[in-house]
C-alpha cells in the first residue's frame, strides 16, 4: 500500500499530505478539485508507470492536509509553490482538475520557474455567471458521514449530483463509521475563491499547455476552450465527446493516453 507522507510548508507550520507514486519519467505535479485528494490520481499514476512519476498533494482543506486557513487563490497557489520547492521537484509538469486547474496555471503565470508544461483538466480561465452557468455547488449541510460506505454514497446521490462517486475519493472509514476528509461548509469557501476572470493568469505563462475538455461538462464550454488555444500560443486543445467534468474517471484510458502523448512532446 502507497504511504501517505506529510510535507511542512510555510511558517504557521501548516502540513501538505501527498502521495509520491515514484517511478521514472518526468515530474507531473497533479492537483485535485474541490472535494478531491491526490488519490484521484493513482489510476493515472498505473498508467504511465514507468513514463512519469506522479506526486499528489492534498491540497489545503482537503483530504489528510491541515483543513485550517482561509482559500484564497493566492493561498492555494503560495502552497503549491512551497510544497515544490519542498520537495526539490521544480521545474515540473503540473497537472490540474478543475480548481486545481487553477492553481497549475496560476502557478505557472506567478512562479514560472517551477513549471515546465501545463495539463488542464476540464476549466477554463473564467469561472463566473453568465460564462459558466453553475460554477459554485451549493453543499451547505450535506451529509458528512454514515454507518457504511454505500448509505454515505446514496445521501450524497439524493442531493442531485451527477457523479457521487468523485466524492467517495475522500471517504474513509473512522472508528466504525464511513466520513469524508472535508468539511461541506469549507467546500463552498473553496468554491468561492475560484470564482472570477482569470485570464491574465491564464495567458500570463508560455510554457507548453494541453486542455482537456469532456464532451458532456458545463464547467468548461466548447467555446471557452477554443478561446484558450487561440488566445495562448503553445497550447493544445483535446476533447472527449463522452466524458464529463471529471475525465479522469469518465475516460481514465483516454485520459492516460492524451497525458502520456504530451508528456513525450514536451519530454
Amino acid at each position: 500500500m502507497l504511504e501517505q507522507r506529510w510535507l511542512g510548508i510555510g511558517p504557521d507550520g501548516r502540513r501538505l499530505s501527498y502521495l509520491d507514486f515514484a517511478g521514472d519519467g518526468p515530474v507531473v505535479l497533479a492537483l485535485h478539485g474541490s472535494f478531491g485528494r491526490g488519490a484521484i490520481f493513482a489510476r493515472l499514476a498505473a498508467d504511465l508507470r514507468g513514463r512519469a512519476r506522479i506526486v499528489a498533494p492534498d491540497q489545503r482543506g482537503h483530504g489528510h492536509s491541515d483543513h485550517c486557513g482561509g482559500f484564497s487563490r493566492d493561498e492555494f497557489v503560495s502552497d503549491a509553490a512551497a510544497f515544490a520547492r519542498g520537495l526539490g521537484l521544480g521545474p515540473v509538469v503540473v497537472l490540474g482538475h478543475s480548481l486545481g486547474g487553477i492553481t497549475a496555471y496560476q502557478l505557472a503565470a506567478r512562479h514560472p520557474g517551477l513549471v515546465r508544461a501545463l495539463i488542464i483538466e476540464d476549466v477554463g480561465p473564467v469561472m463566473r455567471r453568465p460564462q459558466i452557468g453553475r460554477p459554485v455547488l451549493d453543499v451547505r449541510g450535506w451529509p458528512g458521514q454514515a454507518a457504511t460506505r454505500q448509505e454515505l454514497e446514496g445521501l450524497i446521490a439524493d442531493r442531485g449530483v451527477p457523479d457521487a462517486g468523485y466524492f467517495m475519493h475522500s471517504a474513509v472509514c473512522d472508528g466504525g463509521r464511513w466520513r469524508l476528509l472535508f468539511d461541506w461548509d469549507q467546500m463552498m469557501e473553496v468554491q468561492e475563491g475560484g470564482l472570477g476572470d482569470w485570464w491574465s493568469d491564464w495567458l500570463g505563462s508560455r510554457c507548453p499547455a494541453l486542455v482537456l475538455r469532456g464532451g458532456h461538462s458545463t464547467l468548461l464550454p466548447s467555446g471557452l476552450a477554443r478561446q484558450m488555444v487561440a488566445r495562448r500560443p503553445g497550447t493544445q486543445l483535446d476533447e472527449f465527446p463522452d466524458a464529463g467534468h471529471w475525465i479522469h474517471d469518465d475516460d481514465p484510458d483516454g485520459f492516460a493516453r492524451a497525458v502520456s502523448r504530451f508528456l513525450s512532446d514536451v519530454a
